[in-house]
Protein backbone atom coordinates (compact mmCIF):
# COMPACT_ATOMS: atom_id res chain seq x y z
CA UNK A 1 0.00 0.00 0.00
CA UNK A 2 1.28 3.13 -0.81
CA UNK A 3 1.31 5.67 1.89
CA UNK A 4 0.48 8.51 -1.06
CA UNK A 5 -3.48 8.63 -1.21
CA UNK A 6 -4.35 8.94 -4.61
CA UNK A 7 -7.86 6.90 -5.05
CA UNK A 8 -11.02 6.72 -3.10
CA UNK A 9 -10.17 3.03 -2.51
CA UNK A 10 -6.94 4.26 -0.74
CA UNK A 11 -8.95 6.49 1.83
CA UNK A 12 -11.55 3.43 2.48
CA UNK A 13 -7.89 1.60 3.14
CA UNK A 14 -6.76 4.03 5.78
CA UNK A 15 -10.86 3.82 7.31
CA UNK A 16 -10.45 0.00 7.26
CA UNK A 17 -6.78 0.22 9.33
CA UNK A 18 -8.05 2.83 11.79
CA UNK A 19 -11.60 0.12 12.67
CA UNK A 20 -9.96 -3.13 12.54
CA UNK A 21 -8.51 -4.10 16.13
CA UNK A 22 -5.62 -6.71 16.74
CA UNK A 23 -6.78 -9.94 16.37
CA UNK A 24 -10.11 -9.28 15.82
CA UNK A 25 -12.34 -10.53 13.29
CA UNK A 26 -14.88 -7.59 11.63
CA UNK A 27 -17.93 -8.01 9.67
CA UNK A 28 -18.23 -6.02 6.41
CA UNK A 29 -21.47 -5.03 6.66
CA UNK A 30 -19.85 -3.31 10.30
CA UNK A 31 -17.20 -1.31 8.06
CA UNK A 32 -19.72 -0.29 5.08
CA UNK A 33 -21.81 1.00 8.59
CA UNK A 34 -19.10 2.78 10.02
CA UNK A 35 -18.07 4.42 7.21
CA UNK A 36 -21.77 5.79 6.24
CA UNK A 37 -21.93 7.04 9.74
CA UNK A 38 -19.08 9.09 9.39
CA UNK A 39 -20.49 10.17 5.88
CA UNK A 40 -23.30 11.37 8.05
CA UNK A 41 -26.15 8.40 6.49
CA UNK A 42 -25.65 9.64 3.26
CA UNK A 43 -23.77 7.81 0.35
CA UNK A 44 -20.56 8.06 0.05
CA UNK A 45 -19.26 4.93 -0.50
CA UNK A 46 -21.27 1.81 -2.01
CA UNK A 47 -20.47 -1.54 -1.06
CA UNK A 48 -18.49 -2.36 -3.82
CA UNK A 49 -15.69 0.38 -3.75
CA UNK A 50 -15.42 -1.08 -0.27
CA UNK A 51 -15.28 -4.71 -1.96
CA UNK A 52 -12.83 -3.17 -4.05
CA UNK A 53 -10.45 -1.81 -1.43
CA UNK A 54 -10.86 -4.89 0.73
CA UNK A 55 -9.47 -7.22 -2.46
CA UNK A 56 -6.67 -4.98 -2.79
CA UNK A 57 -5.61 -5.16 0.87
CA UNK A 58 -5.91 -8.84 0.21
CA UNK A 59 -3.31 -9.06 -2.58
CA UNK A 60 -0.54 -6.48 -0.45
CA UNK A 61 -0.84 -8.92 2.40
CA UNK A 62 -2.68 -6.59 4.75
CA UNK A 63 -5.94 -8.09 5.67
CA UNK A 64 -7.15 -11.97 5.90
CA UNK A 65 -10.71 -12.25 4.22
CA UNK A 66 -13.14 -15.04 5.74
CA UNK A 67 -16.08 -14.89 3.99
CA UNK A 68 -17.85 -11.70 5.13
CA UNK A 69 -15.15 -11.63 7.74
CA UNK A 70 -11.70 -9.65 7.90
CA UNK A 71 -8.88 -9.20 9.85
CA UNK A 72 -5.16 -7.72 10.19
CA UNK A 73 -2.50 -9.71 9.30
CA UNK A 74 0.66 -9.00 11.16
CA UNK A 75 1.94 -6.51 8.05
CA UNK A 76 -1.67 -5.16 8.63
CA UNK A 77 -1.68 -4.70 12.47
CA UNK A 78 2.16 -2.76 12.23
CA UNK A 79 0.46 -0.50 9.48
CA UNK A 80 -2.37 0.23 11.31
CA UNK A 81 -0.43 0.68 14.72
CA UNK A 82 1.25 3.13 12.70
CA UNK A 83 -1.66 5.12 11.12
CA UNK A 84 -3.22 5.28 14.77
CA UNK A 85 -0.30 6.84 16.00
CA UNK A 86 -0.11 9.60 12.74
CA UNK A 87 -4.01 10.38 12.46
CA UNK A 88 -4.98 9.59 16.17
CA UNK A 89 -1.92 10.39 18.44
CA UNK A 90 -2.28 7.10 20.01
CA UNK A 91 1.35 7.02 21.72
CA UNK A 92 1.76 9.94 24.21
CA UNK A 93 5.71 9.48 23.93
CA UNK A 94 6.25 13.12 24.05
CA UNK A 95 4.66 13.35 27.21
CA UNK A 96 6.13 9.82 28.68
CA UNK A 97 9.78 11.46 28.05
CA UNK A 98 8.82 14.65 29.45
CA UNK A 99 7.18 13.56 32.48
CA UNK A 100 10.12 11.19 33.67
CA UNK A 101 12.83 14.02 32.74
CA UNK A 102 11.16 16.60 34.82
CA UNK A 103 10.00 14.84 37.08
CA UNK A 104 13.37 12.75 38.16
CA UNK A 105 15.03 16.42 37.97
CA UNK A 106 12.36 17.45 40.53
CA UNK A 107 12.64 14.82 43.05
CA UNK A 108 16.69 14.52 42.55
CA UNK A 109 16.56 18.30 42.88
CA UNK A 110 14.77 18.65 46.15
CA UNK A 111 16.79 15.47 47.43
CA UNK A 112 20.01 16.64 47.21
CA UNK A 113 18.98 20.68 47.94
CA UNK A 114 17.68 18.61 51.28
CA UNK A 115 21.09 16.79 51.94
CA UNK A 116 23.33 19.54 51.06
CA UNK A 117 21.65 22.32 53.22
CA UNK A 118 21.16 19.28 56.23
CA UNK A 119 17.75 20.59 57.10
CA UNK A 120 15.35 17.76 58.45
CA UNK A 121 13.48 16.25 55.91
CA UNK A 122 9.96 16.47 57.39
CA UNK A 123 10.31 19.97 57.72
CA UNK A 124 10.99 20.31 53.70
CA UNK A 125 8.12 17.57 52.93
CA UNK A 126 5.09 19.72 52.40
CA UNK A 127 7.74 22.64 50.31
CA UNK A 128 9.36 19.49 47.90
CA UNK A 129 5.60 18.07 47.29
CA UNK A 130 3.79 21.33 46.08
CA UNK A 131 6.69 21.92 44.14
CA UNK A 132 6.48 18.73 42.08
CA UNK A 133 2.59 19.17 41.95
CA UNK A 134 3.06 22.70 40.95
CA UNK A 135 5.63 21.31 38.27
CA UNK A 136 3.24 18.42 37.55
CA UNK A 137 0.47 20.76 36.83
CA UNK A 138 2.40 23.30 34.42
CA UNK A 139 3.01 19.92 32.50
CA UNK A 140 -0.44 18.75 32.57
CA UNK A 141 -1.90 22.41 31.36
CA UNK A 142 1.17 22.92 28.85
CA UNK A 143 0.78 19.52 27.13
CA UNK A 144 -3.09 19.65 27.17
CA UNK A 145 -3.00 22.90 25.22
CA UNK A 146 0.16 22.53 23.22
CA UNK A 147 -0.42 19.40 21.94
CA UNK A 148 -3.99 20.34 20.95
CA UNK A 149 -2.86 23.33 18.87
CA UNK A 150 -0.08 21.40 17.42
CA UNK A 151 -1.84 17.59 16.60
CA UNK A 152 -4.70 20.26 15.06
CA UNK A 153 -2.00 21.88 12.86
CA UNK A 154 -0.93 18.98 11.88
CA UNK A 155 -3.81 17.53 11.14
CA UNK A 156 -5.26 20.15 9.23
CA UNK A 157 -1.91 19.97 7.13
CA UNK A 158 -2.13 16.53 6.24
CA UNK A 159 -5.97 16.72 5.43
CA UNK A 160 -4.74 20.07 2.95
CA UNK A 161 -2.22 17.75 1.25
CA UNK A 162 -4.72 14.61 1.14
CA UNK A 163 -7.33 16.63 -0.19
CA UNK A 164 -4.67 17.88 -2.87
CA UNK A 165 -3.96 14.50 -4.11
CA UNK A 166 -7.47 13.52 -4.36
CA UNK A 167 -8.37 16.71 -6.89
CA UNK A 168 -6.58 15.01 -9.37
CA UNK A 169 -8.93 12.02 -9.59
CA UNK A 170 -10.13 11.95 -13.07
CA UNK A 171 -13.52 10.73 -12.88
CA UNK A 172 -16.01 13.53 -10.84
CA UNK A 173 -18.64 10.93 -8.71
CA UNK A 174 -15.48 8.92 -7.65
CA UNK A 175 -13.18 12.13 -6.84
CA UNK A 176 -16.51 14.02 -5.08
CA UNK A 177 -17.52 10.53 -2.81
CA UNK A 178 -13.37 10.77 -1.92
CA UNK A 179 -13.24 14.08 -1.01
CA UNK A 180 -16.47 13.76 1.24
CA UNK A 181 -15.19 11.15 3.32
CA UNK A 182 -12.06 12.81 3.76
CA UNK A 183 -14.19 15.40 5.16
CA UNK A 184 -16.33 13.76 7.37
CA UNK A 185 -13.06 11.38 8.64
CA UNK A 186 -10.95 14.74 9.26
CA UNK A 187 -14.02 16.11 11.43
CA UNK A 188 -14.07 12.95 13.73
CA UNK A 189 -10.35 13.02 14.02
CA UNK A 190 -10.31 16.44 15.47
CA UNK A 191 -12.61 14.94 18.23
CA UNK A 192 -10.67 11.98 18.58
CA UNK A 193 -7.35 14.30 18.82
CA UNK A 194 -8.59 15.95 21.64
CA UNK A 195 -9.50 13.22 23.89
CA UNK A 196 -5.98 11.58 23.09
CA UNK A 197 -4.02 15.02 24.26
CA UNK A 198 -6.39 15.46 27.28
CA UNK A 199 -5.31 11.90 28.10
CA UNK A 200 -1.75 12.39 26.75
CA UNK A 201 -1.43 15.27 29.24
CA UNK A 202 -3.11 13.15 32.03
CA UNK A 203 -0.28 10.76 31.16
CA UNK A 204 2.00 13.64 31.79
CA UNK A 205 1.56 15.44 34.77
CA UNK A 206 0.88 11.92 36.39
CA UNK A 207 4.32 10.15 35.42
CA UNK A 208 5.94 13.79 36.58
CA UNK A 209 4.28 13.58 39.85
CA UNK A 210 5.51 9.62 40.45
CA UNK A 211 8.95 10.31 39.19
CA UNK A 212 9.49 12.95 41.51
CA UNK A 213 7.38 12.05 44.35
CA UNK A 214 8.73 8.35 45.02
CA UNK A 215 12.35 9.48 45.39
CA UNK A 216 11.55 12.51 47.73
CA UNK A 217 9.14 10.39 49.91
CA UNK A 218 11.62 7.20 49.84
CA UNK A 219 14.71 10.09 51.46
CA UNK A 220 11.95 11.37 53.89
CA UNK A 221 11.04 7.89 55.55
CA UNK A 222 14.01 6.03 55.67
CA UNK A 223 16.52 6.82 57.79
CA UNK A 224 19.93 7.92 57.33
CA UNK A 225 22.58 7.48 55.80
CA UNK A 226 20.20 5.02 53.36
CA UNK A 227 17.82 7.49 52.43
CA UNK A 228 20.15 8.81 50.03
CA UNK A 229 21.32 5.77 48.50
CA UNK A 230 17.62 4.71 47.94
CA UNK A 231 16.06 7.57 46.49
CA UNK A 232 19.28 7.52 44.39
CA UNK A 233 18.98 4.39 43.55
CA UNK A 234 15.49 5.25 42.13
CA UNK A 235 15.80 8.34 40.08
CA UNK A 236 19.00 6.08 38.35
CA UNK A 237 16.08 3.20 38.00
CA UNK A 238 13.96 6.07 36.26
CA UNK A 239 16.65 7.12 34.26
CA UNK A 240 17.68 3.40 33.10
CA UNK A 241 13.59 2.83 32.19
CA UNK A 242 13.75 6.53 30.39
CA UNK A 243 17.27 5.65 28.15
CA UNK A 244 15.31 2.41 27.11
CA UNK A 245 12.12 3.79 26.51
CA UNK A 246 13.55 6.67 24.30
CA UNK A 247 16.28 3.51 22.59
CA UNK A 248 13.32 2.40 21.47
CA UNK A 249 10.99 4.71 20.10
CA UNK A 250 13.51 6.31 18.57
CA UNK A 251 15.13 3.35 17.32
CA UNK A 252 18.38 4.64 18.27
CA UNK A 253 21.28 2.74 20.21
CA UNK A 254 20.84 3.15 23.88
CA UNK A 255 24.66 4.71 24.03
CA UNK A 256 23.69 7.78 22.65
CA UNK A 257 20.68 8.28 23.97
CA UNK A 258 22.24 7.12 27.71
CA UNK A 259 24.91 10.17 26.97
CA UNK A 260 22.13 12.66 26.33
CA UNK A 261 19.92 11.61 29.20
CA UNK A 262 23.22 12.12 31.15
CA UNK A 263 24.51 15.52 29.91
CA UNK A 264 20.42 16.59 30.20
CA UNK A 265 19.67 15.77 33.53
CA UNK A 266 23.15 16.28 34.62
CA UNK A 267 23.09 19.96 33.71
CA UNK A 268 19.20 20.73 34.28
CA UNK A 269 20.30 19.42 38.11
CA UNK A 270 23.13 21.42 38.33
CA UNK A 271 22.07 24.91 37.41
CA UNK A 272 19.05 24.15 39.52
CA UNK A 273 21.24 23.75 42.12
CA UNK A 274 22.60 26.76 41.92
CA UNK A 275 19.97 28.91 41.39
CA UNK A 276 18.55 27.54 44.20
CA UNK A 277 21.89 28.59 46.22
CA UNK A 278 22.05 32.37 44.72
CA UNK A 279 18.00 32.69 45.73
Amino acid sequence: MSFEIQELPDVIKVFILLNLRKRTNTHKALLKKKIDKVCANSICVEMSDLDEAIREMVSEGLIIEEGDYIRLTPQGQVLSKEWKNLLLKREPILEVVAGLVDGSITGLVVVLSVFISGLVAKAVTFAALLTLVAVAITNFSSFLLGGITEDLADIKSLQALIRFSLSDIPDKDERNKSLMLVKRLFTLLHKEVRRTNLYAALVCGLTTFLAGSIPIIAYIALPRPINLLVALGIVGVVNAYLVKYRSKKSRTGWRKILLETLLIVAVATIASLLLGNVA
